[in-house]
This record gives C-alpha cells, structure tokens and sequence, in this order.
C-alpha cells in the first residue's frame, strides 16, 4: 500500500483539518468496540458522552453512599506517548482493556497553549502525543509500551510513514522514576524486533495541552475520512492479530 500524509490524503478530498467542525454528541451513536469499567464492572459506553460522564456519575455513586471516591481515583495511573498522528495511537489504545481513557495532545515544546496549526510547522518543539488513563490492576505500564514498539516504528527519526517532521517524533515522556527505568527495560528489549535502532526520546512529562476538541476520538467518529481508510483501519487490522 502506497504512503500518504494525513494532509495530503484530506487536501485530496478538500478536506483541511484545521477547518472539521467539532463532531456533535448524539447519545445514540454506540460503541460497541470501547470497553470500559467501573469497579471491575465491564460497560459499553453510548458514544463520546457517556464516556465523559463516568466519572461524574462514579463521584455521585460514592457520594451518596458516604463514601470518598479520591481512592479509586488515585488507583488510576497515566501514560504519555508519541508514535506518529496522535488519530493512530489514540484508536489503537481506546480498545486495550485496562484503559478508561486516551486524550490526544502536545507535549515537549516551548509554546505554552499550542494550537494544531502552530505544532504542524514544527517550530514549537512539541509532539502529537496520547496520555493514556489506565487500571495498573488490570494493565500495566510495561503492557502499554508493549503494544507501543508494534503499534508503530520506533526506528525512524521525527517521522512515521509519510508524516514528517518533529511532531511525529517516536517518544515516551514518564512520570516518575519508575515510569523512566520501566521504558528504558522495554526499549532495551523491544530492539531485538527491529533491525535498525531505535531512537524513541525518554524524557520527563511536562506541560500537557489537550489538542482541539475535533481531535479527540477522531478515528471512531471519522473512520470513512481517507487517512482514516488507509492508515489507521489497515494498522489495526494488523494488531489484532497481535499475540
């Protein structure tokens, strides 16, 4: 299959992505291919709104019991990754079980408040990255970067396939220590899957900025746009088989 840019693949059907207007919320729209929990609970979520509310919905369950919901919220763990367009990582991480939320955004420049358009020049210094919310009980940090050497190519600098450019650069930004001395045991054991090395940054996570809201769940609310076609549909199709 032939390499195309997500910019050059929507210019083709006049499509800027700048331009898509924020998808509208309709409560009817099923997901059936998002799992979530909620105690250990498996839900399938109705689309983007309910998905938004859980935990809305968790802090009055609790609430009303005379309960603090703070402890089931701190046995939740975050994970920041670049691999790519940030419409790739988040559809591939939306469906791992274990994970309650992915949020695309930009990390690791020096503009505070950046916007799609600024990043895509490549001169902010930031990267499209996911920050992935996740039940350590159920999946761990180690699992997440698992899937992450396959779910794109590690080996090439500052781009994926035809996205070129700083923003697309291969990086995990941790958290804490342990999040640092866990990705640099992983990238040590991912490199026998590759032929070339692997340049993927570790550096420390710093400022977060959600990308525009027209980002966010893009591949589910989107799958038809072109990128989405001949990209994102194809890698999942081929980590579905992962073992």
């Amino acid at each position: 299959m032939p390499r195309f840019s997500r910019q050059t693949l929507n210019t083709a059907m006049h499509l800027r992505p700048h331009l898509l207007e924020t998808p509208q919320v309709n409560p009817g729209n099923a997901r059936p291919d998002l799992t979530y929990s909620i105690e250990g609970i498996p839900i399938h979520p109705m689309g983007y709104l309910i998905r938004n509310t859980l935990t809305t919905l968790l802090f009055a369950a609790h609430s009303f019991a005379g309960e603090n919901p703070s402890s089931e919220s701190n046995t939740m763990e975050q994970a920041i990754l670049g691999g790519g367009c940030f419409w790739c990582t988040e559809a591939v991480y939306e469906t791992l079980e274990g994970v309650v939320d992915v949020e695309s955004g930009y990390m690791g420049g020096t503009v505070p408040n950046p916007t799609y358009d600024q990043v895509c020049t490549g001169d902010t210094g930031h990267a499209e990255v996911i920050r992935i919310t996740f039940d350590p009980e159920i999946v761990g940090f180690d699992d997440i970067l698992d899937l992450f050497w396959d779910a794109h190519d590690p080996t090439t600098l500052n781009r994926q396939g035809a996205d070129t450019g700083t923003q697309y650069r291969s990086v995990i930004f941790f958290v804490d220590d342990k999040q640092k001395a866990t990705a640099q045991k992983s990238a040590a054991l991912a490199q026998s899957r590759f032929e070339n090395p692997i340049v993927t940054e570790i550096s420390p996570a710093s400022d977060f900025y959600p990308a525009e809201d027209y980002h966010q769940n893009f591949y589910s609310e989107n799958k038809n746009y072109p990128y989405c076609r001949a990209v994102i549909t194809p890698k999942l199709k081929k980590l579905s088989g992962r073992k």
